[in-house]
This record gives structure tokens, sequence and C-alpha cells, in this order.
């Protein structure tokens, strides 16, 4: 007899890399930027802690369990069933992913839990624990493969490292930001891979990327992805993800310019080509070579 299976979405330690990731490394994992509607707090133990809310967002990743896998998670969060004196309870939400939505389980504090405990910013434990390194690994994708604006706005020397051309495996590059002149760069989850640069950057660097990204008007989150540099795997290291997709629309010409003339010669010879040519079919741009 087949076990049942459950989605569960997790957003602390059982994440990816993370101290208890081990209890979910049999499970089938279908997104790792997955959303739901939430606040989480630090409850200063090692361990973040979700409410239910509808003005914000707790990221995590969203994973096929088992019955055995379930109830091994409901004694790690101390869930011993409805009605009873639980650490964490255990309800049913949406969780939101770059493809779907998915009725899953998702393990909460309750509102008289939280007294005084510090929000996670940006809803996102991954980066509560790896924002204030002073030195990060960065990944861009788009634009910010380009030094030029960096010249512009006198911040070159913070971009001065390379670590050198990073391989992100299952996502795939769309422009589903829409800005007033067209769309912005974004990785989505997908069978595909992005090729982009990393650089190595000193936590005051964060500022100008925050300001640069639209961070601190909601547009672009810091999220964290696993990168392949000359065939050396690093974890999770820093990317910047559009919050709210919508249907990919045409960059501005100077925008892809940018997108190509950071990538030239840096990225692989197929990975350029298929970003010129998903240009060409997706939005019929021609770009003049002499220009990027």
């Amino acid at each position: 007899m087949m076990s049942k299976t459950y989605h569960v979405f997790v957003y602390g330690t059982l994440r990816q890399h993370e101290v208890n990731c081990r209890l979910l490394k049999e499970s089938k994992c279908h997104s790792r930027q997955c959303w739901t509607y939430g606040v989480l707090y630090n409850t200063g133990y090692g361990y973040p802690a979700m409410t239910q809310g509808m003005t914000s967002r707790v990221y995590g990743e969203l994973y096929d369990i088992t019955t055995e896998q379930l109830n091994r998670l409901d004694s790690l969060e101390g869930y011993a069933g409805k009605g009873q004196i639980n650490h964490y309870d255990r309800i049913t939400q949406t969780v939101y992913t770059d493809n779907s939505t998915v009725e899953t389980f998702v393990y909460v504090f309750t509102s008289s839990q939280i007294t005084n405990l510090e929000k996670i910013k940006f809803g996102d434990w991954k980066c509560h624990r790896y924002l204030n390194k002073d030195e990060i690994l960065y990944f861009a994708y788009g634009s910010c493969m380009d030094s030029e604006r960096f010249h512009r706005s006198g911040v070159k020397d913070q971009f001065a490292l390379v670590a050198g051309c990073g391989i992100v495996k299952n996502y795939s590059l769309a422009y589903s930001r829409k800005s007033h002149d067209g769309g912005r760069a974004d990785i989505i989850e997908s069978n595909q891979w992005v090729e982009g640069k990393v650089y190595q950057i000193k936590n005051k660097t964060l500022d100008y990327l925050y300001k640069r990204e639209g961070v601190y008007m909601n547009i672009y989150r810091p999220a964290f992805v696993d990168v392949i540099i000359d065939g050396v795997w690093y974890n999770d290291v820093l990317t910047f993800l559009v919050i709210d997709k919508e249907k990919e629309t045409a960059p501005p010409e100077q925008y892809a310019a940018e997108i190509l003339r950071g990538a030239k010669s840096f990225v692989s010879d197929r990975y350029y080509k298929k970003l010129k040519d998903d240009l060409s079919n997706q939005f019929s741009m021609k770009l003049n070579e002499e220009e990027i």
C-alpha cells in the first residue's frame, strides 16, 4: 500500500542547507522561492516562527512528504494534534510558487506567542542568517553584470572583486518586472539555467544594491540561490528577485544592451546566444552588436 503524500511549506531550519534539512533529504522539492501570507519572527533560539496575517509575506520552500516524515516534522515542531497544547500549530494555507498555487501544511505560532519577538526583515530566514556577513557573494544576472553604471555612480571599487561566472540551475531569465518603459530582468524557477557575474562585495555595498534594485520600494527582494563557479558549488549566494511577477514585457533597448554588454565574453557562448535569441524570438528585438 502506497504511503499518503502531503505538501508542506518550510521557512526556517528545515530549508536547504539549514540545520534540520536532513529531515527532508529524501523529499521532492517543488519550489525553493515560494511564499505564503504571514509574518516571520526571530524566536531568539536559532529558529524562526511564523504567524498568520494578510499584510506581508513569508518566503520558504515547498516539499512533498510522506506520513512518516510528517510525523517527524510534528515531533520537531512540538505539534501533538488539534486541540492539544502545541508549540507550533499545524494549519493548511495557500502557498504561491512561480508557476502555481498549492494548499499545504504550515507550522505557525499563535499571536499570543510572539510578544516582544523581533520581526525578520524581508520575511526570509536566510536573509536574517546571511545578510549581516562582512563579505557576501552576489550573483548578478541582469544589468548589474555591466560595470558602466557602477562607474557613473562612483561605486566601481565596491564591485572590483569578481569571483567568476556563476551558473544557477533550475531557473530561467524572465522580464517579469513591468516598469514604465518596459520589462526588467528576473529569474524564475524552471528546468533551465541562468549564468551571471558573481561579485565578492562588502556589507556596506548592500545599501547601493537595495536602492538600485528597488528593495526599499518592494520591487525586488534579496534572496539566496546555489551557484556553480568553475565546477565548485557555493551555497546561499545573494541575488535579487522580483516580488510581484507579471507577464513578460519587452525590455528597453538600452537595458537589454546593458545585459548583453555585461554578459559578452564572460558567460558561456551558449548562454550568450540564448540571451540574444530570447530577445529576438520573444520580443523581435535586434540589437546592434556594435552598441554592445
